[in-house]
């Protein structure tokens, strides 16, 4: 494959080791290259270290790493049984059985490996860390450039099912002039992206480095997509403002006005003057804070201190699970034999991810770095365009997007789907982005060659 930039050899990512190996060789070591945060400003500046330099990427993960995963589950050690009938004390029991043994028996990581090397992925260093991206280019002239941004617990497993209907868009239902370029990068400390060495990897960090990368890419004009962490540096390159970036969409828009934040954080009464869609976002927070939040205070205080899911599979699946209630229901269901959303597949090819590559503390880290309220209007005034899933954390009311995005450009409220938009509804989401950016196509200047 021909690139403007310098190739360096393919690399490939070699998983957490068996604790004997881990005892003779440093785990999770790229086979080619060592991850390197050295000479990274903590001000933000791109380190004088990196270069341009895009180098082809492979994963390749040891049968030993799957076998001794495999050792792990048959070992696990289960807790009494909850003594509730609902979910009220965290994911059930019965889930987390049934989980693991689908895991340990039946489940193939190979498919998902295949899958994610059937796509062009690359590795280029930004401030002094190694970023992971698959970038695929449409065979379309004038295909709009995009970077979708996931969140946690998420992946760049989360967009894999939208690459070819936003780059292909003949295929599923779209035109030529639906059609982009995507670039998916892994946030630093997730997937096969670097885990920084240092602190400052904040939301603008990142978002920082995602304007270098589509500028490397070649790219003049572009659009940036996120949900989840993935709104927060997208609404964070809005603000830089770049002149590269035309737009934003998000699916998990920050829209809360300042006196309902307020009031939700004090505990006082919802305001009587609520509408209809206003109070049901009301009780979705209210429910969210006072039951929801526990792992994100958790990571945001004391990320270090969560050794068990590191150590353990089987807790690492339960910590990623119980991310709140609506998208834990959405993923139990999976192993109740429901196939609506989400598969058992799906759900531990996103969780296998974090295993083998041993990021359950790094991604953690994201919310120590963060220092703002993540749904608090940020004031962005470029284009923003919003989809509301119903069984997000909250439903955005259209009132709450408008004060919160002056120049929204797009707002359309869904009837399925929730906090993994592109994971769950693929193509609920793919018509998503086409509508949003609709009046971004043109004559936009493309990628060079890569």
């Amino acid at each position: 494959m021909k690139t403007r930039n310098e190739i360096e050899p393919t690399q490939t990512v070699a998983p957490r080791r068996s604790n004997t190996a881990r005892a003779a060789v440093a785990m999770l070591a790229f086979a080619t290259a060592v991850i390197s945060a050295a000479a990274v400003d903590n001000s933000g500046a791109l380190s004088t270290t990196d270069s341009a330099a895009i180098r082809p990427f492979h994963v390749s993960i040891p049968e030993a790493a799957l076998t001794d995963l495999r050792r792990r589950l048959a070992a696990t050690q289960w807790p009494d049984k909850e003594i509730v009938t609902d979910e009220s004390q965290g994911v059930q029991l019965a889930t987390m059985q049934k989980l693991v043994r689908y895991w340990s028996t039946d489940y193939d990581w190979r498919k998902i490996e295949a899958k994610l090397n059937s796509y062009p992925q690359f590795v280029t260093t930004i401030d002094g860390v190694d970023i992971h991206f698959i970038h695929v280019r449409s065979k379309h002239k004038n295909a709009l450039p995009i970077i979708i941004t996931h969140g946690w617990p998420g992946s760049v497993i989360e967009q894999l099912k939208v690459i070819d209907p936003l780059t292909n868009p003949s295929k599923y239902g779209g035109t030529a002039a639906d059609a982009f370029d995507v670039v998916i990068p892994s946030m630093p400390g997730y997937g096969f992206s670097g885990k920084p060495a240092v602190i400052g990897w904040d939301p603008v960090r990142i978002a920082r480095a995602w304007v270098v990368l589509m500028k490397r890419l070649g790219y003049e004009h572009f659009v940036a997509q996120g949900g989840d962490w993935g709104d927060a540096i997208s609404e964070q390159m809005a603000l830089m403002a770049p002149p590269e970036l035309l737009a934003i969409h998000v699916n998990m828009p920050a829209t809360i006005p300042a006196d309902i934040s307020k009031a939700l954080n004090l505990g006082n009464p919802p305001p009587r003057e609520l509408s209809a869609e206003e109070r049901n976002a009301w009780d979705q927070l209210d429910d969210f804070y006072k039951h929801g939040v526990g792992y994100a205070q958790e990571m945001k205080n004391r990320p270090q201190t969560l050794y068990g899911i590191a150590d353990s599979p089987a807790g690492l699946a339960a910590w990623i699970l119980d991310h709140d209630i609506r998208s834990y229901k959405l993923i139990a269901r999976a192993f109740d034999g429901q196939k609506e959303g989400l598969t058992r597949d799906d759900i531990l090819d996103n969780i296998t991810l974090y295993w083998l590559t041993g990021t359950a503390i790094s991604s953690g880290r994201l919310y120590w770095e963060n220092n703002f309220s993540f749904f608090d209007p940020k004031h962005v005034t470029i284009p923003v365009a919003v989809s509301v899933f119903p069984d997000e954390i909250y439903a955005s009311p259209r009132s709450w997007a408008e004060q919160a995005y002056p120049n929204l450009i797009y707002f359309n409220k869904l009837d399925k789907g929730g906090h993994f938009a592109a994971w769950e509804q693929p193509e609920l989401f793919t018509k998503e982005m086409r509508a949003a950016f609709k009046s971004f196509r043109g004559d936009k200047p493309t990628a060079s060659n890569q």
